[in-house]
């Protein structure tokens, strides 16, 4: 079975959809789109944008958005079996197999990104990936900590991000390279994604998604939230908002994906920083069977 993903933050690169928009008529089109949605030509930032301005998450996710589902809907025979998509790459994943419009996938992603800036810049929240300690050691060190800091990526058998408040984050980094950690890698973001720091934003998406229209998946979708397939839309959207402040569980996700069949996965987007953990994944997974 044919399973494809779509990747998150993080991805974007500098000209990221030139080539589709001069060799296919329709990534051209929806490029377009794109601008007139937004009401800003999103595309000169992709395109001849400077990669700081790339990386402003306003226009990164809007940016690896539109190219995800630009690059699924202009492949040839795109049939999967089931899809994921890693964080913002769950929006890709939902417009790429029609749950929604690929224009209010957009209007999801533009208002997404600009609540949570906004509560970025009232807040001190911050991200780190820990290398090398099992999760049931970084969970209780996060417990533990009187700070607001939790696990919020499970990215793969070795890789673990926390997320949340700067100074619960230094201290528990500091804690866990002292018990063992083989690296530790502060990301350079400015908030505490998938934590309980994202709570005050969710009311606000929530009125969000209410005003788009939904439809049934017609293939499931193994969401962050639960890591289980979802074909229902009213489970889609519930998860959509609980991803915001719940962990991305990724490496389950992959996992379920494989006890349910899945033989081939398929990196749809820029990069395939996907791929690297699906290997690790795959590898401890076939070990145990």
């Amino acid at each position: 079975m044919k399973a494809y993903l779509f990747p998150g933050q993080g991805t974007q690169f500098l000209g990221m959809g030139k080539d589709l928009y001069k060799n296919s008529h329709l990534a051209k089109k929806l490029f377009q789109l794109s601008d007139e949605v937004l009401g800003f030509r999103i595309t000169s930032v992709m395109f001849e944008g400077s990669i700081d301005t790339l990386k402003n998450t306003k226009y990164t996710q809007l940016a690896i958005y539109i190219y995800s589902v630009i690059k699924a809907k202009t492949l040839n025979n795109f049939e999967p079996d089931m899809v994921a998509g890693h964080s913002l790459g769950e929006f890709s994943a939902l417009a790429a197999i029609n749950v929604f419009s690929f224009e209010d996938g957009l209007k999801l992603v533009n208002q997404r990104a600009s609540i949570m800036q906004d509560i970025c810049e009232l807040t001190h929240g911050g991200m780190a990936v820990v290398f090398g300690l099992k999760d049931s050691i970084i969970e209780d060190v996060c417990k533990n900590d009187h700070g607001v800091i939790v696990p919020s990526n499970y990215n793969s058998p070795e890789q673990l991000v926390i997320s949340g408040e700067i100074q619960a984050l230094r201290r528990v980094c500091f804690y866990l390279k002292k018990i063992g950690a083989k690296r530790i890698f502060i990301l350079p973001v400015h908030g505490a994604f998938h934590s309980p720091i994202m709570e005050p934003v969710q009311k606000k998406f929530q009125k969000i998604v209410n005003k788009i229209y939904f439809k049934d998946s017609k293939y499931p979708i193994y969401q962050n939230v639960t890591a289980l397939p979802v074909v229902k839309s009213y489970d889609i959207k519930k998860n959509l908002v609980k991803q915001l402040t719940y962990p991305v569980k990724w490496k389950q996700s992959i996992k379920n994906m494989m006890d349910h069949g899945a033989v081939s996965f398929t990196e749809i987007g820029p990069g395939n920083i996907l791929q690297g953990l699906i290997k690790k994944i795959k590898k401890l997974y076939l070990k145990k069977i």
